[in-house]
């Protein structure tokens, strides 16, 4: 069977830098708090602009990488909670701005998990001898939909894209070797927005209760959180007759810096091990893990060889793991 690798990658971080003394200044915290909590010092607003910008200038920069025109992407994935609009599709969008004529695409929405769940996507399309270069895109800008006066959700969000391309793998043992992803919609109440789809139509109603923002019960998210993401990251350790030892780097999604250390300790691994940048970004949701790829790439201490092994758990609930061993 043809195999699926990741032969490119990108990251694109607004220019804007919001600090924890920013929400000092307004809300009841501090930055000693935010931090303790949550692992975050800053994130990165998107000041002008939309989803769609952000993917594309992620996009670029994987292109180059691997020194292709946006004419030979056969399909571009994009994973978001924060669409441009209902339709046309963000994908449409990207497509259009990056001038990839000859692709097709969509969006697909898994919250914090769209990334794992668009590569698992794309690198079916990979196996099935349909497409030879997918772009598979997480790009959200969460301070769309975010209260800023509520201070439980508006400071772990920031705005971010990053992108994987997925090409044919002509070498035995790299790629992308296994995933699995997980689906359980009893999950929904803990984190959501109420309004914006078919149930609840935007209203004045709707807007005066402030229901197009986040809602989330943090307690009860950490919760599911730190056991759905450690299990799923040992299950496909396993069921790939792997140890925590044969583990170069756990990528997982960048909720929560105490969520983020409860993995890496139930999978046996030290956190220089663990690809980590929610410090600086806070939680950009379907870009959090490309961009840990990318980041962590450019700066050479991703290697080609390494097992990587990809987590994350979001809203929903979904949650997913996909292991990889590195072949750029």
């Amino acid at each position: 069977m043809t195999t699926a690798a990741i032969t490119a990658v990108g990251h694109y971080a607004p220019e804007k830098v919001v600090p924890n003394s920013y929400y000092e200044s307004y809300l009841d915290t501090t930055d000693e708090w935010i931090i303790s909590r949550t692992g975050i010092r800053e994130r990165r607003v998107l000041e002008h602009g939309a989803t769609s910008d952000l993917a594309v200038e992620a996009a670029k920069k994987t292109l180059a990488m691997r020194g292709i025109g946006p004419e030979e992407v056969d399909c571009i994935l994009v994973a978001t909670v924060t669409p441009d609009m209902f339709f046309p599709s963000t994908a449409a969008l990207v497509q259009h701005k990056l001038g990839a004529t000859n692709a097709w695409g969509f969006d697909l929405s898994a919250a914090c998990s769209g990334f794992l769940f668009a590569l698992a996507t794309g690198v079916q399309f990979i196996q099935s001898g349909v497409h030879k270069k997918v772009l598979v895109i997480g790009a959200d800008k969460m301070t769309s939909i975010m209260d800023m006066s509520d201070r439980n959700t508006c400071i772990l969000f920031g705005d971010g894209g990053a992108a994987v391309l997925l090409e044919p793998n002509e070498e035995e043992g790299y790629g992308v070797l296994d995933w699995v992803n997980y689906l359980d919609g009893s999950g929904m109440e803990a984190l959501h927005m109420k309004a914006g789809g078919s149930l609840h139509p935007a209203s004045m109603e709707t807007v005066q209760n402030k229901m197009h923002y986040i809602t989330q019960d943090g307690k009860a998210v950490f919760k599911v959180a730190v056991v759905g993401m450690a299990d799923v990251s040992i299950d496909i350790v396993k069921r790939n007759n792997l140890t925590s030892d044969d583990i170069d780097w756990l990528v997982p999604h960048q909720a929560n810096m105490r969520i983020i250390q409860s993995t890496a300790d139930r999978m046996g691994l030290d956190m220089d091990r663990v690809m980590v940048n929610i410090d600086r970004y806070g939680n950009t949701t379907a870009a959090t893990i490309p961009s840990c790829l990318a980041e962590y790439y450019e700066s050479g201490r991703l290697k080609r060889g390494d097992n990587v092994v990809l987590a994350s758990f979001g809203a929903g609930y979904t949650w997913g793991a996909t292991l990889i061993r590195w072949s750029i």
